[in-house]
């Protein structure tokens, strides 16, 4: 098949856009191909796509830009035709401003009988789009060239695509989406497909790229092995098929070889959020949990999950118990707050010097007084990623990727930005995660990633690995949920059988 899906397409690297387009034309003429040729390659892709899925579409609007994104546009314009479709073409530039390759194409499919409009003759309103009654709608305006913003004509464009009902591919990348960010200033196609070409694209998989993208679809055009093989990417996919094993215990393991974690958190009046950070460690295999947290959480901590322990309170005979001496891992944040007694325990876990796990309420007391240090796991969410590099939750949303690198070359170790298309990263690689849905927007799944990764820190001998194989399974589980029970009242606590069973089974081996 010309084109996969991203999943039978991994393991694999993603891309900026300056990588591809400062690259494609070497790869492709090392491999004999011409760029025109690479041209029609890619229009075909598309069109033996659309064949192959849409075989009772007759009618099909393309829209083209004046760049090489178009020229796949024509290509795709003249073979639609020759099957005998319906086919208009939609040009937002003037013929002189077409050069090139897309040129090229454009000649061929000028000797077609094609209907070719020209915006600056015609705009495209909803009554064009109804009375046309367009069954398909390919998007080729803009490619990954694309950034900045949007200008009113385009806007207006797209909003009457958008709100149009039928389905429609877009090729390469939406357009308006920044392919190397995700980032959309103004406003993007909404696409139900997006077939990208010769390798992925970073910003397709993260950001607000989620709500534009559709279904992704890879056509590599025969170049992608070539291009991974010569062009370095710090970039890395990671999905069901490229995650670090789950943790092995041989038949005399006992409790004391995994080792003990201290949960730290839960202030007055906000006993979940640790609790279920604590539940979600003991379920992802750590054998001990001792939970720090306000005393008149006590009660609700311990409700239904006598397995868990409780340590001391008081940061001063925390220090000196056993818990804090004995544990492998400390955890700290989940509903930890940011009052006095906080502020003691948070300063008590840093003291420890001991691998640790940097959550929500303590992320906001890091930033305040910065440090810089190998062994921990940083996990904020866009707002936390914020105030750990003072600046908007915008910006770090116009470029996540260097956001998350940020984060960790400012305060070390290793740090998660959660969200659509979480990021992992080390400092100089960046782990992109495919699992995981929008039923995942509810309180507490981030506690309950905290508790995987400790856990996880604790079985495995790379904290690297721990925290990919964690992002992994948490969003795996709430996958599996999500097609069992649907995406609408998915609650984080749901998690923990499926996160048990994927464990314990290997996540690479489960299929859904």
């Amino acid at each position: 098949m010309l084109v996969k899906t991203l999943s039978e397409s991994l393991p694999q690297r993603a891309y900026s856009a300056t990588q591809v387009l400062e690259n494609e034309a070497d790869i492709s003429l090392s491999q004999g191909i011409s760029m025109v040729d690479l041209m029609e390659k890619a229009g075909r892709s598309c069109f033996s796509f659309i064949q192959e899925n849409y075989q009772n579409v007759s009618n099909i609007l393309l829209l083209c830009g004046k760049g090489n994104n178009g020229g796949d546009g024509f290509v795709i314009a003249r073979l639609a035709q020759e099957r005998g479709m319906n086919v208009t073409v939609y040009l937002c530039a003037e013929r002189e401003q077409i050069i090139g390759d897309a040129k090229t194409a454009l000649e061929h499919l000028q000797h077609t009988n094609v209907t070719i409009v020209y915006q600056s003759e015609f705009q495209l309103t909803a009554h064009f789009l109804q009375d046309n009654d367009y069954e398909l709608i390919i998007d080729a305006l803009f490619g990954i060239g694309f950034k900045g913003i949007l200008t009113l004509p385009y806007i207006s464009l797209i909003d009457e695509v958008n709100a149009y009902q039928a389905t429609v591919i877009s090729v390469d990348v939406p357009s308006g989406v920044d392919s190397t960010t995700g980032h959309v200033s103004t406003t993007a196609i909404i696409a139900d497909i997006t077939i990208t070409f010769i390798v992925c694209k970073q910003g397709l998989l993260t950001s607000k790229a989620a709500l534009y993208v559709g279904q992704l679809y890879l056509a590599d055009l025969t170049l992608g092995e070539h291009f991974q093989k010569e062009i370095f990417s710090s970039i890395a996919i990671q999905g069901q098929l490229s995650i670090p094993e789950s943790p092995k215990r041989d038949a005399t393991s006992h409790k004391g070889d995994i080792g003990l974690l201290l949960s730290v958190g839960g202030n007055e009046g906000m006993p979940g959020a640790i609790r279920l950070a604590s539940e979600s460690a003991l379920r992802s295999g750590a054998s001990l949990v001792a939970v720090c947290c306000h005393q008149k959480n006590h009660s609700m901590v311990l409700s239904g999950r006598p397995e868990l322990m409780l340590a001391p309170n008081k940061s001063l005979q925390l220090i000196k118990s056993h818990f804090y001496q004995k544990a492998k891992v400390l955890l700290c944040g989940p509903g930890l707050g940011k009052n006095s007694w906080s502020i003691a325990l948070f300063n008590q876990v840093l003291a420890s010097q001991k691998p640790c796990v940097i959550d929500a309420d303590a992320l906001h007391l890091l930033a305040k007084n910065p440090q810089n240090r190998d062994n921990w796991v940083l996990t904020p969410h866009p707002g936390e990623a914020a105030v750990l590099l003072n600046c908007s939750i915008r910006d770090i949303e116009k470029d996540r990727f260097k956001a998350v690198r940020n984060i960790s070359q400012q305060y070390g170790g290793i740090c998660v930005l959660k969200g659509s298309g979480s990021l992992i990263s080390d400092g100089e690689r960046v782990w992109i995660n495919t699992s995981g849905n929008s039923g995942m927007a509810s309180g507490g799944m981030g506690d309950v990633l905290s508790g995987i990764i400790a856990a996880l820190m604790m079985q495995l001998s790379n904290t690297k690995e721990a925290v990919c194989l964690a992002v992994f399974l948490h969003g795996h589980s709430a996958d599996i949920i999500a097609k069992r029970k649907g995406e609408i009242g998915m609650l984080a606590s749901d998690l923990f059988p499926e996160i048990q069973r994927l464990i314990n089974q290997g996540a690479s081996s489960v299929h859904e």
